[in-house]
């Protein structure tokens, strides 16, 4: 899979045009085949990557402009309709070839389920990675009414790989008795509610390690973000989850990749969630690719 060849025609904006000469790479995962509630987010990348125009391309908060980070976007993963375990190998065989070749990916979802693979990748070159989870969802069930290949269930396939004192949530507002006891008792790090607060605690202690950050769109509440598959009341603004992006940027770690996920454009006509997400992508490139 060549990185100088875009999937699709729609980019980000200041998308570079040689891939392989780019230090990041902006990749789509379109799929929505396991989604428990509204179907859409396999529309999510390029309606992020349409809202990206109406942004400026510099950032007042971290005063850096996106001339100065030198990144691909290389369209949307053609992922086989309706199958899910193809999806998903799919998706780990192209992180792979992106790590080969030393580079940062920012993948755009498509449900949460699509964080999986690309976890599986960063776990083969990472011995020692650690997550940071943002979301209003535990994410943490074995299966969703006997399917194991669920949006539902990521985070519990990622701690019993990397081991759940390697994963921190933030932001859960969501989910099975039986989750909220798992976190518990597994030893994983988990934060109900807020983000900013919780995650400026916990930065310190991945001081000097590798860090992939997976963001669900629905960690906001619905009042800031309704164009998603699962809203939840009762969530964080944009302006703390940005301040959370920023605080990522300046912590002691080294992030080696992050996505954001389960935009969803058709349940919201105002397009504001595809306008927060363009701008978080854009906090995410200025401040994490190094």
């Amino acid at each position: 899979m060549r990185f100088d060849e875009a999937y699709s025609g729609k980019v980000f904006i200041m998308s570079r045009e040689d891939g392989d000469a780019a230090d990041a790479v902006i990749y789509g995962m379109p799929m929505d085949w396991t989604v428990s509630f509204r179907p859409g987010s396999r529309f999510g990348p390029n309606r992020i990557r349409e809202a990206s125009i109406g942004l400026e391309e510099y950032s007042p908060y971290l005063d850096k402009h996106l001339e100065e980070v030198n990144y691909f976007d290389a369209g949307d993963i053609p992922l086989p309709f309706g199958n899910p375990q193809r999806s998903i190998d799919m998706i780990e065989e192209y992180i792979g070839k992106l790590l080969e070749k030393g580079k940062f990916p920012l993948g755009l979802g498509g449900e949460h389920l699509v964080t999986w693979p690309v976890l599986k990748a960063m776990y083969q070159k990472y011995s020692d990675l650690a997550v940071i989870h943002i979301d209003a969802h535990a994410d943490l069930r074995e299966e969703y009414e006997g399917e194991p290949l669920s949006h539902s269930t990521p985070i519990r396939k990622t701690c019993e790989m990397i081991g759940p004192e390697n994963v921190y949530s933030f932001g859960i507002r969501s989910g099975m008795r039986e989750e909220f006891q798992y976190a518990r008792e597994s030893g994983m790090y988990m934060a109900k509610y807020d983000v900013a607060e919780p995650l400026k605690e916990m930065l310190p202690r991945l001081k000097g390690r590798p860090v992939y950050v997976t963001i669900d769109i629905d960690v906001l509440d619905p009042a800031f973000a309704p164009g998603t598959g699962t809203a939840e009341a009762g969530g964080i603004s944009s302006k703390e989850l940005v301040k959370a992006i920023h605080m990522i940027a300046d912590a002691d770690i080294r992030v080696v990749g992050g996505d954001l996920v389960e935009v969803a454009p058709a349940y919201d006509p105002t397009e504001q969630t595809a306008i927060a997400a363009s701008k978080f992508v854009r906090e995410m490139l200025l401040g994490w690719v190094k």
